[in-house]
This record gives C-alpha cells, structure tokens and sequence, in this order.
C-alpha cells in the first residue's frame, strides 16, 4: 500500500512539473506588445534555454548515465555519435518538412523535440520522486522550472507563423503531456531502465536541440531588427539556476 501511495504521489508531481510547460503560453494573452520584438526575443531566449540544456545538462547527464558501464573515452565516443545522429535527424527532418512558413515550421520541430526531450525527464522525475520524495520533488522543482521557457519556444512561433492560439495552446499541451507519459514508461518498467537507455536518450535528444538551438532558433531570432541578445543570455541564466536549484 505504501509504495502503491509513493507511486501516486510521484505520478501527480510529474504531472504537475510536466503541466508546468503551459506557463509559457501565457505571453500569448498580451495583445497589445509588437509582435516582431516578442517574436525575435522569444526565439533567441528559446535558443539559449536549450544551448544551455543540452551543452551544460544532458551531455553531461548522459556521461554520468553511460560512464557507469564504460571507461572515460568508450563513453565520450557513444555519446559523440548519438549527438551527431541526433542533428543529423533533426536536420533531415527540417529538410524533408514541406511549408514555407518558417516560423511555424520551427515550433513545430521545437515541439517534437521537446517532446523526446521530456518523456526521460518524466521518467528520471518518477523513478527518482518514487525511490525518494526529497530527491524527486526538488528535481521535478527544477524541471518545472525550464520547462516555462519551453512552453514559451513552442507556443510563440507556432501563434505567430499560424495566429491561431488554440492550436499553440494544444501543441504546447502535448509536449507538457509528455512527460506524465515518461512517468507512464517509468512505472511500468520501473525495474528494467538502466543507464545506457538514459545516457543514449540524453545524448541523442541533445545533439537534436544543438541544431534546433543555433540553426533554427538562433538564425531566425537574429533577423529581425528588434532583436535583443540579452535575451539569448537571459535564457542560458534562468536554466542554470533552475539546475543549481537541484
């Protein structure tokens, strides 16, 4: 009964951090704000959130995850080549994607991304919470945290490549749903994930939000004359205090 309660709890707080996604849609109800600023600021603060991410926390992640089972080089080898297939997929992909509108295509792509990002975040959120509450829910604190910026990556190109706020609203809702899924995966193969599928999963979803970050969100965040990079850096800022908050 006790572990079926832990469960519960730690399911309903994955929820929560995963929920936590749609925060980011909030900047939609402003109508009044110039649409190209917010636009241009919004994609490079989305860059910088997952440079950030992906440079200083899932490739590092993904180490301590495949270094358990292999030496320093083996392990730097393993997650070079699935960062380098991850870009490679997210850039085959953005080749074969067919519509002219850029923008939307972009949170489109961010919303796929994050979506692969966030099922092992729900998993990793979970396992952890179930094992140990005072582990999990400083984690899913954390993970909550970044995934506002995230909300805010996939809801405003896809508002302002398509005006239409209900569809931004429900994109963005499927990747917060990601993440109560992952809790799904987590439960029923709670005694089967083992290092390597994280440390291959991070690795991979990393080498995706590389190119995603520089390529997509960075290149057409710096169009626009109303551009900030201060905002660039602001995203990179509030990810890493979201992680020291681990």
């Amino acid at each position: 009964m006790v572990i079926k309660l832990n469960f519960l709890t730690s399911f309903i707080i994955t929820i929560l951090s995963g929920m936590s996604t749609l925060i980011g849609c909030l900047i939609l109800l402003n109508k009044s704000i110039n649409y190209k600023k917010v636009l241009s600021n919004s994609l490079l603060f989305s860059s910088g959130v997952m440079l950030f991410i992906s440079v200083f926390d899932l490739i590092p992640s993904s180490f301590l995850y495949i270094n358990k089972i292999y030496d320093f080089i083996p392990s730097m080898a393993i997650i070079g080549v699935y960062v380098l297939f991850g870009g490679i997929l997210v850039y085959t992909l953005d080749s074969k994607y067919k519509n002219n509108n850029k923008i939307y295509k972009i949170g489109i792509i961010s919303m796929l991304t994050l979506i692969i990002h966030n099922i092992p975040e729900g998993i990793i959120t979970f396992v952890s919470s179930s094992k140990d509450l005072s582990v999990g829910i400083p984690i899913a604190f954390s993970i909550a945290l970044h995934n506002i910026p995230e909300g805010i990556a996939i809801s405003v190109p896809l508002y302002y490549g398509d005006k239409n706020i209900k569809k931004a609203f429900l994109y963005t809702l499927c990747s917060a749903l990601s993440e109560p899924f992952g809790a799904i995966i987590g439960y029923l193969f709670f005694y089967k994930i083992d290092y390597y599928f994280f440390g291959v999963i991070l690795s991979f979803t990393s080498g995706i939000m590389i190119y995603l970050s520089i390529f997509e969100l960075f290149i057409e965040g710096i169009k626009y004359k109303e551009k900030n990079f201060f905002y660039f850096l602001l995203g990179m800022i509030i990810i890493l205090l979201s992680i020291l908050l681990i």
